[in-house]
Order: structure tokens, then sequence, then C-alpha cells
């Protein structure tokens, strides 16, 4: 089942870097940069519910608290690869790093880590997987 979870966090990395894509090359340009945020960041949870919607049949989690179980996995990964790549990788500071979570500044990235988190356990409950 993790191997599975696995897999399809590889496919929400893949629309997360597309997504980043279209924000910066078609949102951002159209409806300027604080509009392009909250846009992509509403595309994002929304890509995010839906492969969770169609694969969690295919992952396979025999009950809700192994679906929540996956959402964990998706978000210790998403966050794993936001800071660590974000730091190491593409050299961006701490400080740079930090701004998508400044609520007060009409930033709303967390939203994208809530729908990774409960992802899963929704899609489950919404297909009846479990009674």
């Amino acid at each position: 089942m993790l191997v599975r979870a696995a897999v399809v966090w590889l496919l929400l990395l893949f629309l997360a870097i597309l997504n980043g894509t279209v924000r910066e090359t078609v949102l951002n340009p159209q409806l300027g940069p604080e509009a392009g945020h909250i846009v992509s960041t509403v595309l994002l949870s929304g890509l995010i519910v839906l492969v969770a919607w169609v694969a969690v049949p295919w992952i396979g989690p025999e009950t809700s608290r192994l679906a929540f179980a996956v959402g964990v996995l998706w978000l210790g990964l998403t966050l794993a690869f936001e800071f660590g790549a974000g730091h190491w990788l593409f050299r961006r500071s701490w400080a740079e790093l930090l701004v998508d979570y400044n609520l007060a500044s009409g930033r709303i990235w967390p939203l994208v880590l809530v729908a990774t988190l409960l992802a899963p356990i929704l899609a489950g409950k919404w297909r009846h997987l479990w009674s």
C-alpha cells in the first residue's frame, strides 16, 4: 500500500510542477501574482483531491485510519521535497521558502497541505470504501 501511495505522490509532484509552470507562464501574466497564486493554489488543491478520488481504490487502504496514514505520507513527502529540494537543490533561503505560509499576507499555500493530508481519507469516504 505505501509503495502505491508513494507512486501516486510522484504523480502529485508532477502535477504540482506543471501547476507552477502554468501559474508562472499563464496565470501570473494574466491575473497578476497575487491572484495567480490564489487560483494556482485552489487548482492544485482540487487536482490533489481528484487524483486521490481516482487513486485511493488502487492504493488500497483497508481502513480510514490507513487512508489517513497515506495522507500523512503524502504531506511528509511534500514538505520534505519543498524544503529539502527548495533549499539545497534550488538554493532558496529558508525565509523565501516560508513566504507562502504567511496567511496574513494572503498566501494560502497551506490549503494545498491540508488537501494533501485529507484527500485520501475524504476520497475513501466519498467512495464508501469503509463502513
